[in-house]
């Protein structure tokens, strides 16, 4: 018999590297096309989402022309229908959406193919979201959004068979805020102050490249356009020594007790938390009613993401003072029922509610720069993401006169938010979305 020819151990070797080589470069071509193709479909989902938003909301003004009554009934109902629909049947889509994407990151493998990040739970998310908005409800689109765009770059690696890491979950999230906002840079500021727990520089590139594609999506579609308007003034120092406390201090301390206040509603420690857990439906439907309530008593000024009248404020016009008030309580009432909405838009409308309330007490200021100052302060209270907070407003004004004096402000509000509300909100509401020891290690073994 004739001996077998024998390769030789280094053509072995250099069969094996080049095989592995392949390998690698296949797999980063499916990555790249998975992040391409996800960052394109997530901003055209967004766009849609957020044309959708804007028509929806205009709803409930509608009906309140034909009947001013009409909310009493509509609003309190469709709170009520939205959160029993949610809890039955979707019920990670309730809230926010930033906080099932924190809570997903952190288990990225076990939760791509969890409801956290599911197709359906993200698409019933913004159809709830609408919904909620067309009855009047004080929510934003930025949340949902966020979730949406995460199960879309996730679904994506999955269909290109490419492993899901928690930057998949970064990118996505981040693209989302860029696409919401028009905002590229505040997208990257959000994936590394709320998103990344840990950030390398793989995540980095995924989700900038995520970032700019989304970004390029929106302005292609939706043309080159400021959000919230163009804000040219400026702040002299004498003037951003003596507003940035005063609006820091108090924007932080009404931003932290919002978010104390929805914490302990998550986390039931108080007793009328505990009451309305139990009985959610009814909860939510006792929300819808003071949302209403408030919308006719301002003439629908508080209905709604708070756009409109934001960018009224921004731009320099003296608002309503009871504005702040009166939007802090429906957005709390909005956020409390459990309805599917974000809290990025409203905290900005309150913030500018806020600002306005300072217009007054420095009449020789700018007033658009003051009102600014507000929404900052207000919205860092909130959320304790004082990076994110300065470049969102920054894109979305083309304010760059006061970045200096919006800095000041945001870390102002961020140190007085933690001495009311430690846990920084979306953190603490991710964790109750977390599984516990026991639930988790039952799910890995089915």
């Amino acid at each position: 018999m004739p001996s077998k020819l024998t390769v030789p151990r280094w053509v072995r070797l250099a069969q094996h590297r080049f095989n592995r080589r392949a390998r690698s470069e296949v797999g980063d071509i499916r990555r790249r096309i998975a992040m391409v193709g996800g960052a394109i479909l997530l901003g055209l989902v967004a766009l849609a989402f957020a044309a959708a938003g804007d028509r929806a909301q205009h709803l409930i003004f509608r009906l309140s022309d034909r009947a001013w009554w009409l909310p009493l009934l509509i609003t309190p109902t469709g709170f009520a229908l939205i959160v029993w629909t949610a809890n039955r049947y979707f019920p990670l889509s309730r809230g926010s959406g930033i906080p099932q994407i924190i809570a997903a990151g952190r288990r990225p493998e076990q939760e791509a193919t969890g409801p956290l990040v599911s197709l359906r739970t993200a698409f019933a998310k913004l159809g709830l979201t609408i919904v909620t908005l067309s009855v009047g409800g004080s929510v934003g689109r930025e949340g949902p959004t966020v979730q949406v765009s995460a199960a879309i770059m996730v679904a994506m690696h999955r269909l290109l068979k490419v492993r899901v890491t928690a930057g998949v979950f970064i990118a996505g999230g981040a693209a989302g805020v860029a696409a919401a906002f028009n905002t590229p840079l505040a997208g990257i500021a959000f994936a590394i102050e709320e998103l990344a727990a840990a950030y390398e520089q793989r995540v980095a590139v995924l989700t900038m490249g995520a970032v700019l594609i989304a970004g390029l999506v929106s302005l292609s579609v939706a043309g080159d356009y400021v959000y919230f308007g163009v804000m040219r003034d400026t702040l002299p120092i004498a003037d951003v020594l003596l507003i940035a406390p005063i609006a820091g201090i108090g924007g932080g301390l009404a931003g932290g007790l919002f978010a104390r206040i929805v914490l302990a509603a998550s986390d039931r420690t108080a007793g009328w938390a505990r009451r309305a857990a139990a009985r959610p439906v009814l909860f939510a439907a006792g929300c819808g009613l003071v949302v209403a309530l408030i919308g006719i008593a301002t003439n629908g000024g508080t209905w709604g993401t708070g756009y409109d009248v934001t960018k009224f404020l921004v731009e320099g016009n003296q608002g309503k003072l009871w504005f702040f008030p009166a939007k802090f309580v429906a957005a709390l009432a909005s956020t409390l029922s459990g309805a599917p909405g974000g809290i990025f838009a409203p905290s900005l409308a309150v913030g500018a509610g806020f600002g306005n309330l300072l217009t007054p007490v420095f009449a020789d200021s700018p007033a658009g720069a003051v009102v600014m100052l507000g929404m900052a302060a207000y919205f860092v209270g909130v959320v304790r993401a004082p990076l994110t907070a300065v470049i969102i407003l920054i894109e979305t004004t083309a304010a760059r006169g006061i970045i200096l004096p919006l800095f000041a402000t945001a870390l102002i509000a961020d140190w007085t938010s933690a001495q009311i509300c430690p846990t920084r909100l979306y953190h603490g509401l991710a964790r109750r979305m977390m599984p516990t020891k026991a639930s988790a290690v039952r799910r890995e073994e089915d």
